[in-house]
C-alpha cells in the first residue's frame, strides 16, 4: 500500500481515518438506537375506539378499548381493530427508525453491516 492511504480515495483518507470514521458512526446508530427504543408511538383503530402505544423495542405499552367497542355478538371486530391498532404503531415505529438510519447513512444501504 502506498503511503498517505489508499490509492483514488477522496481527499487522500488513510485506512485510521476510515477506521476513525466508521467508529464515530458506530457510536451515533447506536445511541440513536437507544433513542428510538425509549421513544413510544402510538396509532388508533375503528374510529379511536382502540388506540395501541408502543416503544422502539416493539413492545405494546397501552392497550386501550372504549366500551363502545365492545359487541359480544362481534368479538372478531374487536380483535381485527386491536391487531389494527398495534400493527399501525409498530410500523410507526419502524418508519421512524428506517428515517433516522437514513438520515445518518446518506440514504447508504449497510445490509446489516452496523
Amino acid at each position: 500500500m502506498a503511503k498517505g492511504g489508499f490509492r483514488g480515495m477522496p481527499g487522500g483518507m488513510n485506512q485510521a481515518a476510515m477506521m476513525k470514521q466508521a467508529q464515530k458512526m458506530q457510536q451515533e446508530m447506536l445511541r440513536m438506537q437507544q433513542e428510538q427504543e425509549a421513544k413510544t408511538f402510538s396509532a388508533s383503530a375503528g374510529g379511536g375506539v382502540v388506540c395501541a402505544v408502543v416503544n422502539g423495542k416493539h413492545e405494546l405499552l397501552e392497550l386501550t378499548i372504549k366500551p363502545e367497542a365492545v359487541d359480544p355478538d362481534d368479538v372478531e371486530m374487536l380483535q381485527d381493530m386491536v391487531l389494527a391498532a398495534v400493527n399501525e404503531a409498530l410500523r410507526t415505529a419502524d418508519a421512524e427508525a428506517a428515517s433516522n438510519m437514513s438520515r445518518l447513512t446518506g440514504g447508504l444501504n449497510l445490509g446489516g453491516l452496523f
